[in-house]
């Protein structure tokens, strides 16, 4: 697939298996689960559950690998953690969780046949991947794959997510943006979390976006009201362009047709976990 095809149906595929990945991160069959083993801290169980497959691991490498949370928040979390619930029974936790998770929200349609084709192209997505430059993600591919077509579908498409995070990170450090920069201009964008839930999850303290907003007006990439500038726009295109070209590389792998099956077949069952609930639209901006 021409390099330009495969950055165009990149996005679009993260598009519609984001939402298939990120139910983990809000649904109460994960939630109970991890408060029932010990982890009753939202947070804290956030943080495990991501990281459980680099091992038990210190809160240095969590903030290198998560990026844009304050590390305050992550020391307060990790190492604490691996002292309440080991790694791998988190991993057990939040596969299963994960899965159920995934079945309530798609009712009948969890065992579609069209469920069963994306599962197996997603994971061929998947291994085409290479890990070079991708710490998180080369930590969740160690992980054996899954039974069963609804979870091989989660798993595949948290890899892809991670793979394209470990891209964006690496983007992100090139154009000289810190963790709260990075998500100062996203939030600036209009299109991810509302301000007040940004700064709650991500843990950053008011007069720390102040902060970080006031270096980033010094530097012309946000005008006097916190929107971004005609720099700050040209900013943000290019980390999403070059995001979107590094994370391309599974998609021309598998080739275009089968790029764009998956597309067009995640689409319903996306649709249906979002009018299901999976992910709570409220925690989100309009723009």
């Amino acid at each position: 697939m021409d390099r330009a095809v495969a950055a165009e149906v990149a996005p679009r595929c993260h598009r519609v298996l984001e939402p298939l990945h990120a139910v983990v991160y809000f649904a109460p069959e994960v939630e109970q689960s991890f408060a029932d083993a010990g982890l009753d801290d939202d947070r804290m169980a956030y943080f495990a559950g991501r990281a459980a497959p680099l091992g038990p691991v210190g809160a240095g490498v969590v903030s290198a690998t998560f990026y844009n949370f304050n590390p305050r928040l992550v020391a307060r979390c990790i190492p604490k953690a691996w002292s309440l619930v080991e790694p791998a029974e988190v991993l057990k936790l939040r596969f299963a969780g994960a899965e159920a998770a995934l079945r309530r929200l798609l009712g009948d349609a969890a065992d579609a046949p069209e469920l069963t084709e994306l599962a197996g192209l997603v994971r061929e997505a998947a291994e085409a991947c290479t890990p070079e430059g991708r710490p998180l993600f080369a930590a969740h591919a160690d992980l054996p794959w899954p039974d069963g077509p609804v979870a091989t579908l989660w798993h595949g498409a948290s890899l892809l997510r991670e793979h394209r995070g470990d891209g964006h990170i690496g983007v992100l450090v090139s154009e000289g943006l810190s963790g709260i920069e990075a998500l100062v201009t996203h939030i600036a964008t209009g299109k991810g979390f509302r301000l007040d839930v940004a700064k709650r999850l991500r843990g950053w303290s008011d007069e720390e976006w102040a902060t970080a907003e006031q270096g980033l007006r010094e530097r012309e990439i946000l005008d006097a009201d916190g929107a971004l500038t005609e720099q700050g726009q040209a900013l943000r295109a290019r980390l999403e362009e070059r995001t979107d070209e590094v994370s391309s590389a599974p998609y021309r792998m598998i080739g275009e047709d089968s790029a764009r099956r998956i597309a067009e077949l995640a689409k319903p069952f996306t649709r249906t976990v979002l009018k299901a609930g999976g992910i709570p639209q409220e925690l989100f901006a309009r723009g």
